[in-house]
């Protein structure tokens, strides 16, 4: 039986690289977004709202996925909103397509605030794990639209009859215009502002992040996981962390990014300097800079998620990912942070999204 994908998100950082895996190995892949226009080549878009049931019965009457891959989420103000919202996303996803029976496989990615705590309580002091974090380790007592969103999969699965997997990602590194966490391009955009303008690239974050060891994970490593999982008898209804295989210091990353754009480093100097700030009035400034460069995307908050980087990188912690879990299950793909962000960063320059 042919496998037959309905990608959530399929716009999105996560989602197009997954598309792109599942096409290059033969599947018939639906992209769904509620503007799918920038879907990949190969891919049947629909366009639909995940909070607008009676519209996604419709924009799926025809559609009988055997996998479906959840990569989307949409940000509220509060983390009482964001459990109504996201957890309400994937329950009307999952009902209209239950009428169906098609589906074998269900695929949620959350990430890495599964251990850390949501926005509004992230990395606190008393609700930090053990680092590397590990899939065992528990729930924490703070409301988390993850854990809805889980709930909503556990929850459809005994229901319907089909297995399921939990993806966790650390901070995914890969190419998307729009995307609300994006620190490879966002840091790209920063880096092209200090070129342009002679400022110093200044490390945003906290000493423990400047020092400590971390990781990424490459929005290629997760779309091969993701295919792996669905398709792996061994992953069925397990939560899997994912990163890219290596551990990295930003005190020695940082300098080679700088290098790669031909701007001056500067590194942690005992004050934390949100990168939000630091863009904060230069919107007009990217602007100009794209005018000059013939650059495809004009507007820099559809480019940088500044929020999100300094969250990432202001962690008092350092932050690290277990991946053994899946490894003993024989997912053994492996991925070169520093090859992650200096692959995205000629491919946004080949796409003139950059310089």
């Amino acid at each position: 039986m042919s496998n037959i994908a309905l990608v959530v998100g399929a716009s999105g950082i996560i989602g197009s690289n997954l598309c792109q895996e599942l096409l290059a190995h033969g599947w018939t892949t639906y992209g769904l977004a509620r503007n799918p226009g920038g879907a990949e080549s190969g891919v049947r878009p629909i366009a639909a709202d995940l909070l607008d049931p009676a519209g996604l019965q419709t924009a799926l009457a025809e559609v009988q996925p055997t996998h479906v891959f959840i990569t989307s989420w949409l940000r509220q103000d509060t983390e009482t909103e964001n459990i109504r919202v996201n957890g309400g996303m994937v329950r009307n996803l999952l009902d209209a397509l239950s009428p169906k029976s098609s589906v074998q496989h269900v695929a949620l990615v959350t990430g890495l605030k599964h251990y850390l705590g949501p926005f509004d309580a992230y990395a606190k002091s008393g609700t930090l794990p053990l680092t590397p974090v590990r899939e065992e380790h528990p729930r924490l007592p703070l409301d988390n639209f993850y854990y809805a969103q889980e709930d909503e999969v556990y929850a459809a699965a005994a229901r319907d009859g089909f297995g399921w997997s939990i993806h966790r990602p650390h901070t995914i590194i890969g190419k998307a215009v729009g995307n609300q966490m994006n620190m490879g391009v966002t840091l790209a955009a920063y880096a092209t502002i200090c070129k342009e303008t002679g400022r110093k690239f200044q490390f945003p974050g906290s000493e423990a992040q400047w020092n400590g060891l971390s990781d990424v994970t490459d929005a290629r490593i997760i779309a091969k996981q993701l295919r792996w999982a669905a398709t792996t008898e061994a992953a069925r209804n397990e939560a899997f962390n994912i990163v890219n295989g290596d551990v990295f210091r930003w005190s020695w990353l940082w300098g080679r990014l700088a290098d790669w754009f031909g701007v001056e480093a500067a590194g942690f100097d005992g004050t934390v300097r949100p990168l939000e700030a630091e863009l904060a009035n230069d919107a007009d400034l990217w602007r100009s800079i794209a005018e000059r460069h013939g650059l495809a995307e004009p507007n820099l908050d559809r480019l940088a998620s500044a929020w999100h980087t300094d969250l990432d990188l202001g962690r008092p912690i350092e932050v690290m990912t277990d991946m053994a879990k899946s490894r003993k299950l024989g997912f053994l793909e492996y991925q070169s942070t520093e090859d992650s962000f200096f692959d995205l960063f000629a491919q946004l320059s080949q796409d003139r999204l950059i310089p």
